[in-house]
């Protein structure tokens, strides 16, 4: 079977402190990084040896992993496994990138935030630009608060054009009509941002093809569903794995509503799903209709 893997193990540190941030940050003691490196050694190694299934994995740490040379190392063993389809993280992008020149650049992908405030414009910009020198798929986004809507319009007009810049709502964030369109003429899919889905009792991946998996190798079905479905190591999980309606009454975050069969985001993702890729833009005629959603 085709199965995706979102990967979250204990790391928590980050370089950055944005304000905005929903992510806790910390300062991980050595203690922790060594925990943290051992589960993800573990997580790795299992998933390399893996030949009952072809494999997709993103990596969504709390703080920032490829800082840490085992998550750089964990890209690029996995990215010359010939049953991983893709291995991709979220990052902010601080670190150099002569490493990926080892990884198999036609599986690797990375899901790149910028952060204005944290990072120079030109330091950012740069390294956007080394990726596409490396053939690195990617994309780059911004939170949609007030202060970010001039550096994202900048960072728009210097990317290159086949680079897609995403918009994440802000968090406890509502947007006017007139300020939704700012974010959307940035952004085509900011629409699926705006609003939460609502989400209880629809069908969703989570769950069946589409598994959350933490630094013990407990299964959930998504981040945001506690419970849980087994055990990645002892093969528990395996036999949980069907379709289920999803047990919440609404979705606000792109990597949980993305598997929402609802929705037509695999389409629009095809084949760059994990690093937040589009394959197709929507119509925008569909636009107004998809803004207009309120959550339930």
């Amino acid at each position: 079977m085709d199965l995706t893997i979102l990967y979250r193990g204990p790391l928590a540190s980050c370089d950055y402190d944005c304000p905005y941030c929903p992510f806790a940050k910390r300062r991980d003691t050595t203690a922790q990084l060594r925990s943290d490196r051992a589960a993800l050694h573990r997580f790795t190694t299992w998933a390399g040896e893996q030949r009952e299934d072809r494999l997709s994995v993103l990596f969504t740490p709390w703080g920032e992993g490829l800082v840490r040379s085992w998550y750089r190392r964990a890209l690029v063993e996995l990215s010359h496994r010939p049953h991983i389809q893709r291995v991709a993280i979220q990052t902010n992008l601080s670190w150099r990138t002569e490493w990926l020149e080892e990884a198999d650049r036609d599986t690797v992908a990375l899901w790149c935030t910028y952060h204005p405030g944290q990072t120079p414009h030109d330091r950012f910009l740069d390294k956007a630009r080394q990726l596409t020198s490396l053939g690195v798929r990617f994309s780059v986004g911004v939170v949609g608060l007030p202060e970010h809507l001039e550096p994202a319009r900048r960072l728009r007009e210097e990317l290159p054009e086949r680079v897609y810049l995403w918009v994440n709502a802000a968090e406890g964030h509502t947007y006017s009509d007139e300020q939704a369109a700012e974010w959307t003429a940035l952004d085509p899919l900011f629409p699926f941002s705006r609003h939460p889905h609502r989400s209880a009792g629809l069908p969703c991946r989570t769950g069946e093809s589409v598994i959350s998996v933490d630094g013990d190798g407990a299964v959930r079905r998504c981040h945001f569903v506690r419970s849980e479905l087994g055990n990645l190591y002892d093969g528990s999980y395996r036999t949980a794995l069907l379709p289920r309606p999803c047990p919440l009454t609404e979705c606000d975050c792109h990597i949980g509503y993305v598997h929402l069969e609802t929705l037509p985001l695999y389409d629009v993702f095809a084949g760059g799903v994990l690093e937040r890729v589009p394959q197709m833009l929507p119509d925008r005629d569909l636009l107004p209709v998809i803004s207009a959603r309120r959550p339930v």
